[in-house]
């Protein structure tokens, strides 16, 4: 059957879409058949259709999440069963390089690399296989896969889902043509910086700088002309909302918080002088200073009115988002900390996978109604040309090293518990407030 007679297929019976999203998320991950299965369009189609009222977006993400994990963990078992005995699969046998290639960057990156693969088409499908070769204990391969298997669904299935929304619901007038100029916009900072990243030149960090810096102008110039973008995904946004999700967006909201995220940049920061790393606290230091401060003076100089689902007098002021431009900024440095002296391929996916949580802090300030999009875009943009900008300066005279993983064991549980001691509290607190009387 071909891809189009598949898609075709689906959209004629779309009682069969749950099981088959599970399904295709299950091959895409299982070992050796997802490489050849063209998993990431048909996950596309079927998401597409999914956001067009077959699933809510709940469930969407949750069956390719119990698909892909499920897949995970079926290939982590064969791996561990059958170990170097696995090699003697037909495909295998005529291809020794795919294991070749994912046991090297195991081996390289150790449990970071079953959450950095995950990204990378080539390498998911035999990562999971390897660690169970490798004898990796399960427990410690089991949380690293729920993570990656969270994030991998939301970064394949979101995208689609949203596009089958909006084809559904009614938008403004000229909605369409403002969404593709933001959509050539960041392709236009995307192309550039990955062709720069992969040809491995020294005035990446620059290039970055210079057209993030350049989109946020425009954006900044142009917002009162994307009416009906920012008013036609905030419907779309708004209509897809649950009272179930309503106290995960609100605990998640906190996370970028001004109390929150100074916190956290006062225990990176410190962590890293107490490691006698001052070079990459003056980075982070800067980074994250310099974005909170643009973003509080960009505030007050445009002054625009936040959205009318909520009402906050004491921060009536929403451009650009505070929530989105400190959680981007924190996340982008420590991307660029953890990929430093990194292949460029994994650079690239540090940094994707550094989007993520940023993009779900500032995707909950949608949810809840306290900024506009384009205010979500523009602290994006100032998060990324502020942390651009640092590691250029940083690294004029040599290159920033990189942090021995010995130091992570440090930095991340510490991270970590800051980010569970809000969100934890802060999500009883939610679901308290939210539950029926």
């Amino acid at each position: 059957m071909s891809l189009d007679a598949f898609n075709a297929w689906i959209a004629s019976h779309p009682q069969w879409l749950g099981l088959i999203l599970f399904l295709v998320a299950f091959f895409e991950c299982a070992a050796v058949i997802g490489l050849v299965l063209p998993g990431v369009v048909m996950l596309f189609a079927i998401a597409v259709l999914a956001g067009g009222g077959a699933l809510g977006l709940g469930q969407t993400l949750l069956l390719a999440f119990l698909g892909g994990l499920l897949g995970d963990t079926l290939s982590y078992w064969l791996g561990r069963r059958f170990h170097r005995d696995i090699r003697r699969l037909p495909l295998l046998r005529h291809h020794p390089e795919w294991l070749a290639g994912a046991e090297g960057f195991v081996s390289r990156y150790g449990v970071a690399g079953l959450l950095l693969g995950r990204f990378i088409g080539a390498l998911r499908p035999f990562l999971p296989l390897v660690a169970g070769m490798l004898d990796m204990p399960f427990g410690r391969f089991l949380a690293v896969s729920v993570l990656a298997a969270g994030g991998w669904s939301v970064a394949y299935l979101l995208p689609g889902w949203a596009t089958g929304a909006a084809l559904r619901l009614p938008l403004p007038a000229g909605f369409w043509a403002q969404a593709g100029v933001i959509a050539g916009g960041l392709l236009l900072l995307g192309g550039p910086l990955i062709h720069a990243c992969l040809k491995q030149r020294r005035d990446t960090s620059l290039i970055a700088a210079g057209l993030s810096l350049l989109l946020l102008l425009a954006l900044l110039v142009g917002w009162p002309y994307l009416n009906a973008l920012d008013h036609g995904l905030m419907a779309l946004i708004q209509a897809a909302r649950s009272p179930l999700m309503d106290p995960l967006m609100v605990a998640l909201t906190r996370l970028g918080d001004f109390r929150t995220q100074l916190i956290v940049g006062l225990v990176l920061c410190g962590l890293l002088l107490a490691l006698r790393r001052g070079r990459h606290a003056l980075f982070a230091g800067a980074c994250l200073l310099g974005t909170g401060l643009l973003n509080a003076t960009l505030k007050h100089l445009f002054s625009r009115a936040r959205p009318e689902v909520i009402a906050d007098p004491l921060n009536a002021f929403s451009m650009p988002s505070g929530h989105s431009s400190a959680s981007f900024a924190c996340f982008l440095v420590l991307a660029v900390l953890a990929s430093r002296e990194a292949t460029p391929r994994v650079r690239l996916t540090w940094l994707l996978l550094a989007m993520l949580p940023a993009a779900a802090i500032a995707g909950s300030r949608l949810y809840l109604g306290a900024h506009w999009p384009s205010d979500v875009i523009a602290g994006a943009l100032l998060a990324a040309t502020v942390c651009a900008s640092g590691l250029w300066l940083s690294q004029r005279r040599q290159p920033l090293p990189a942090l021995p993983p010995r130091l992570w064991w440090c930095l991340l549980p510490a991270l970590l518990l800051v980010f569970a001691l809000f969100s934890g509290w802060d999500l009883a607190q939610a679901v308290q407030r939210y539950q029926p009387h």
